[in-house]
């Protein structure tokens, strides 16, 4: 179960929302925004074999989070082949990239051995969402995330770390933008009109 399902379980449930208080409800949209998110999201070869580079997978992973394909439980099963786990805790931000780079070059890799490597990945960050206060907080940083990657049961798969959603600026915006069109309630769809607007005005 993602945790965009997680959060799809308390925003269908109406009575808890009347009960809420104006914070919780602002993180609720948010919440129901992840769900949202995943859209189409294109079908790649899926292999993961050993004879492919093991930065195969991780460009595939890191290509389909920038997508947003990590916020439904059907995105989330393009994934499945090349990650080494099933769930995943109910991040609290999503972070915000312009661009992330997947280095081919072995020298940059830590080579554990012949079934295991670390590749680090540079994302330029350009802030957080932060879930709770329906706020977008900039910090313009390049972050180096550096992805284990061993040989499980015979295919190349990322066993670590587990990082919370990086997705790019453009796709952010256009599934805010679409969240803001289908959600209904006036105090809600202001709140995400302002996350827009923040958005839109990042400078990448």
């Amino acid at each position: 179960m993602t945790s965009a399902m997680r959060g799809a379980n308390i925003v269908l449930n109406p009575p808890a929302l009347r009960e809420e208080r104006p914070l919780m409800q602002r993180s609720f949209v948010l919440i129901a925004l992840l769900v949202l998110l995943g859209g189409p999201v294109l079908a790649f070869a899926q292999s993961g074999s050993l004879d492919q580079s093991p930065t195969a997978v991780v460009k595939r992973y890191v290509g389909l989070d920038k997508k947003g394909a990590r916020m439904d439980a059907m995105s989330f099963e393009t994934l499945v082949p090349y990650i080494d786990w099933k769930e995943e805790p109910l991040w609290g931000r999503i972070v915000v990239i312009q661009d992330v780079t997947v280095p081919e070059d072995y020298r940059k890799w830590d080579v554990v051995n012949q079934l295991e490597v670390v590749i680090p990945v540079t994302f330029t960050v350009l802030g957080s969402v932060y879930l709770e206060t329906a706020a977008f907080v900039p910090e313009a940083i390049a972050e180096e995330v550096r992805f284990r990657v061993k040989a499980v049961r015979s295919k190349w798969r990322i066993v670590e770390p587990m990082i919370p959603p990086h997705i790019g600026l453009k796709r952010m915006i256009d599934l805010v933008r679409d969240a803001e069109v289908k959600e209904t309630d006036a105090e809600k769809r202001g709140i995400l009109a302002a996350l827009g607007e923040t958005l839109r005005k990042v400078k990448p």
